[in-house]
């Protein structure tokens, strides 16, 4: 058992002993290697299904929104954030969460570790400082577990809570500010380029929604592509129909993504997401200097007036 695990176990024990709780939201193994799942603690008696490893990837603020209960909620750097968002908009009170706070070292891509062994069937894996024990029906390799992090983890400069009301494990060193390094490179292309890249991607969606039901900032009652009255977008898996949707949604994202990866890790079809909200982020950063989710005074500058914001960008796009 890893000391995280062993403290998130104690934090989640006390708080429902005593009763500063009614819910813990959590992770617990999930049911085939290489993935944990969200479990939901009620009982001091169940603690010990918490876990903590390099596959608790889910952003856990998704399950916040018209929750009645005081919860208890166990957030990495990006579960932060997104708690903040949701504060700030008014869909959770600051009150009603009590933040476990996990300082986190990146998540496993699971679909490279699999690729990497060949996509044969691995039945156990053990963490072990940095590295990935795997063990399957006909073979054993230990994997170095930085070179199969996320890319979303590796350019992530809120590796610790940014909120929290108790913090399990030693505050890391952050990384320093994102260089936004693959934006640029996708500036660079000619806007031919670009736009082929983003239709070609847009073109493999088979729209399942799948990225919206992830995203704990999707929240809407009614999601402007399920309006019929009016009716928006068409409801076909046309590339006219898909880019709207993509697009559109990207825009009420911007200001208010923490780049936690929810949606490209949910989408079944592998669509390059991150590219269209990294560069909302990266304007955002540039125009307003304003990172979403850090901190809860903060006001969004999409979501309020300033006499001295920047205009050029609206009269000479």
């Amino acid at each position: 058992m890893s000391r995280l695990t062993r403290e998130i176990r104690e934090a989640a024990r006390t708080l429902l002993r005593d009763k500063q709780a009614q819910v813990v939201i959590g992770f617990e193994e999930g049911s085939l290697p290489l993935r944990s799942r969200p479990c939901f603690i009620r009982k001091a008696e169940d603690v010990d299904r918490l876990v903590w490893n390099s596959f608790s990837e889910i952003n856990l603020a998704r399950y916040l929104t018209k929750r009645k209960e005081k919860v208890a909620l166990v957030t990495k750097g990006c579960d932060s954030r997104a708690l903040v968002e949701l504060i700030k908009e008014n869909q959770v009170s600051r009150d009603q969460v009590i933040v476990i706070g996990v300082p986190c070292e990146g998540m496993i891509d699971r679909a490279r570790v699999e690729a990497e062994v060949g996509h044969k069937t691995i039945v156990e894996v053990k963490e072990t400082e940095n590295r990935l024990a795997l063990k399957g029906r006909a073979f054993e390799k230990v994997l170095d577990r930085r070179e199969f992090l996320y890319e979303r983890c590796k350019t992530c400069d809120h590796r610790n809570p940014v909120l929290y009301d108790m913090l399990v494990g030693q505050l890391l060193e952050e990384k320093g500010q994102d260089a936004f390094s693959d934006v640029e490179a996708f500036n660079a292309l000619d806007r031919e380029k670009r736009w082929a890249y983003l239709t070609e991607e847009a073109g493999k969606c088979i729209r399942c929604y799948a990225c919206r039901n992830a995203c704990p900032l999707c929240y809407c009652p009614e999601c402007f592509v399920d309006t019929s009255q009016p009716q928006w977008v068409g409801k076909s898996t046309g590339l006219s129909d898909t880019l709207v949707f993509h697009l559109v949604r990207a825009f009420h994202l911007a200001g208010r993504c923490v780049a936690c990866g929810a949606c490209e890790q949910a989408c079944p079809m592998g669509v390059d997401i991150r590219k269209l909200n990294r560069k909302l982020l990266k304007d955002v950063k540039a125009l307003f200097n304003y990172e979403a989710g850090v901190s809860l005074e903060e006001a969004n500058p999409l979501a309020t007036f300033s006499a001295d914001d920047p205009e050029q960008f609206m009269v000479n796009p």
